[in-house]
């Protein structure tokens, strides 16, 4: 007989209803600690649970995922999607709910990826969280140096170039002297912008205090760059150990390199068995427009919500492949925004979704990359 369970996770607390076919019902409520998890995934082996369903809730569900992982097929499933019925709410109803909608099989799971791509998540959004706090960190430390009255950033590409750092270093230093601090720039800034006005530029009013703070977020930011350095390493090496073969045809797609193509595997893995069709795929992260249509009016065609990590990455790897001489993504590029006229932001958005659908072809067949002109070249040449 099969025999369901249904758990509302809480921070606290994980409450617990497990059903069988004939409607028989048991209800109990656990704690979030380990021991009290083991004495949970005893229970679910000694009704002899064959499904457990429980809702996405915050980060909350990702220990009771850990700690059930084997016993029975976990499933996690969308808030959105299983809706309590108003009325008679309670956190042991949530629990039966939750059980009846999976054992009429009215909900279908989310994708959990497997545990080794679980871990490549955990890198690559760390790398992500990182590359956002040193970007806030070189904010606030041009904002004192501005303060300061140098205004270097004013003339160089940013502020993560050699030349700013090192004229950061030297002021960490205390150096303050505007003819030392030139001497940290590239030649071909000094000629562009003229040494004069560079001079300029670096003369300010620095005080022990400035020089302190400066000190403390060069150590904040280079400890960052130490961090990012890490984690790629070690994601790139959990990339080419489980997925060596993916790894490299992904990198064969224009636009896509090293750090995208971990990245793709980190969030997606590389068994495509959950996305059916490419469509699905797109949908899932998010850069498929939305049709809302009503009366005959379009009112939004706006991307729809999805996995934010995959869709920046694509997105980041749509300009690459843009600036790619003789490719398709650029010559679709080129014909939207130049001949037709389209927004260019548009257009890249497009260009993502164009190239994770070759994403999924490349990790669904095992093949490298092979260009649309390409293709066409060679069935011309069969026929």
């Amino acid at each position: 007989m099969r025999t369901v369970c249904g758990l509302d996770v809480h921070k606290d607390s994980v409450f617990v209803c497990i059903m069988n076919g004939n409607g028989e019902k048991f209800e109990a409520r656990y704690g979030v600690l380990t021991p009290e998890l083991e004495a949970l995934r005893q229970l679910l082996l000694d009704h002899e649970v064959t499904e457990v369903t429980m809702e996405s809730t915050s980060i909350y569900w990702y220990p009771v995922w850990r700690v059930l992982e084997g016993a029975g097929e976990l499933k996690l499933v969308n808030p959105y999607f299983i809706k309590q019925l108003p009325g008679r709410k309670s956190d042991v109803r949530d629990a039966a709910w939750i059980a009846e909608c999976t054992l009429k099989d009215l909900i279908r799971g989310s994708f959990v990826p497997e545990a080794l791509v679980q871990r490549m998540r955990q890198y690559n959004r760390r790398i992500f969280d990182l590359n956002k706090e040193k970007v806030y960190k070189l904010a606030k430390l041009d904002a004192l140096l501005q303060r300061c009255n140098i205004r270097i950033s004013n003339y160089l590409s940013s502020t993560d170039s050699r030349g700013y750092k090192e004229v950061v270093r030297l002021l960490s230093e205390g150096v303050t002297s505007p003819g030392r601090l030139l001497e940290a720039l590239h030649g071909r800034t000094v000629n562009r912008v003229g040494r004069e006005t560079l001079k300029s530029a670096l003369t300010g009013v620095v005080t022990e205090t400035d020089i302190d703070l400066i000190e403390q977020y060069r150590q904040e930011i280079e400890l960052d760059d130490k961090h990012l350095k890490e984690c790629q390493e070690r994601l790139t090496a959990l990339c080419q150990k489980a997925f060596p073969e993916e790894y490299k045809n992904l990198q064969t797609i224009p636009g896509v390199k090293e750090r995208s193509a971990t990245s793709i595997l980190a969030e997606i893995g590389a068994d495509m068995k959950m996305f059916v069709t490419a469509a699905a795929l797109v949908s899932w992260c998010g850069l498929k427009p939305r049709n809302e249509e009503s009366a005959g009016k379009i009112k939004s065609r706006r991307i729809t919500h999805g996995n934010k990590y995959i869709r920046k990455t694509m997105i980041e790897c749509a300009w690459g492949a843009s600036r790619t001489r003789d490719c398709f993504y650029s010559r679709f590029s080129y014909i939207q925004t130049v001949l037709r006229r389209k927004n260019a932001m548009k257009v890249k958005v497009a260009v993502a979704r164009k190239m994770l659908t070759t994403v999924w072809h490349v990790l669904k067949e095992g093949v490298p990359y092979r260009d649309y002109r390409d293709a066409e070249t060679k069935v011309s040449a069969s026929s």
